[in-house]
């Protein structure tokens, strides 16, 4: 799925691209590792000088409802966890950290150390009536990238 926000010129100024994903049944013996039916938000940008309008809510207030009619789960994320303006935006929308993926971002921007840890956000959708998908205190559950993915 990919949404644009477009301004009066027709200019695209914003996108979120996302999909609806799951591991394949047979790895629902990894437990909680195991990932069910489920939004995914893959990038989400708005340019600069349309920021804090709200644009990036309504581009992923979209993809959520798209991803309800599919009946997903929850939405994921992975956000750097030195991106503190993202990690704050998206608890507003809802989301909480779930894990943290260290040295998910091996192309650290700082430039100290070769890699940079990842959050993986999450939000129940309706289905997940009693929040099953989601954890407290996140942040303190770590995890390697190679754990993440199975399929």
């Amino acid at each position: 799925m990919f949404i644009v926000a477009e301004n009066q010129k027709g200019q695209i100024v914003g996108y979120v691209m996302g999909k609806v994903e799951q591991d394949p049944p047979y790895l629902k013996i990894l437990g909680d590792r195991y990932l069910p039916w489920h939004g995914h938000v893959t990038a989400l940008t708005v340019a600069p000088q349309y920021r804090q309008m709200g644009l990036a809510k309504q581009l992923t207030a979209r993809l959520d409802q798209a991803c309800e009619q599919e009946n997903a789960w929850f939405m994921d994320l992975f956000v750097r966890v030195s991106n503190k303006t993202a990690i704050n935006m998206y608890k507003r929308m809802g989301y909480s950290v779930y894990r943290r993926v260290v040295g998910y971002y091996s192309d650290n921007p700082t430039g100290k150390g070769d890699s940079e840890d990842a959050f993986d956000m999450r939000k129940s959708l309706s289905r997940d009536k009693h929040n099953r998908y989601i954890r407290d205190k996140g942040e303190n559950y770590r995890i390697n990238p190679e754990d993440i993915y199975h399929g």
